[in-house]
């Protein structure tokens, strides 16, 4: 559940709760005295979803407090406010969780490319295949191109040799997501890294 911008009300540690998550709102400490909460009665979601209802501020600080669990305004827009009682150190986890998720969506989301010559010596193909492993292993995605100018369009069939032995040495890391396609004068292959790297 996400409940970006909440507030705690009252939690069952007296320690100050900081914003803690980076980018994200996540909730700040009530004390008891604290009067910038202004409502007295709220609209109260127990701690399995089932609606208590309209109950004092003090009854649902007591029901919260009485469960172990916290007790985090999840509308406060909402007349009157509605708060649920809840395990907020788990909500916490669950917006790390969820945020750690979405950096590693988006870094995959990252192309990198990987550039080779049709006459390319050994070495050099080599050292490029480990470029392009190494990408995948970070979790990547990885656009290999062959290029061809000149004379070597007329040698197509090398180029496609070459792209099949590329696909090949970078199994171990992603998968090819197209066959070898011309785009004008290169060939272009898209590869997605394997489920093992992106565990």
């Amino acid at each position: 559940m996400e409940l970006p911008g909440c507030y705690v009300i009252y939690r069952r540690h007296s320690l100050t709760t900081k914003n803690n998550l980076e980018g994200t709102h996540i909730a700040k400490l009530l004390k008891p005295n604290d009067r910038s909460f202004k409502a007295e009665k709220v609209r109260l979601v127990g701690a399995d979803g089932e609606q208590v209802g309209i109950v004092s501020l003090v009854e649902a600080r007591d029901k919260a407090k009485a469960s172990s669990l916290d007790l985090v305004l999840v509308s406060g827009k909402s007349d009157p406010p509605v708060c649920r009682i809840m395990d907020f150190g788990k909500v916490v986890y669950e917006q790390k969780k969820n945020l750690k998720a979405q950096r590693k969506q988006n870094l995959t989301h990252k192309v990198k490319e990987v550039k080779f010559r049709v006459n390319i010596d050994k070495h050099d193909y080599v050292y490029k295949i480990e470029h392009g492993l190494d990408f995948l292993g970070k979790g990547h995605k990885l656009k290999a191109t062959i290029m061809l100018r000149g004379r070597e369009m007329a040698h197509k069939d090398i180029a496609f040799t070459l792209a099949g032995q590329i696909i090949e040495d970078l199994k171990v890391g992603g998968v090819a997501e197209n066959q070898p396609k011309m785009q004008g004068r290169n060939i272009s292959i898209s590869f997605a890294p394997s489920k093992r790297n992106s565990n």
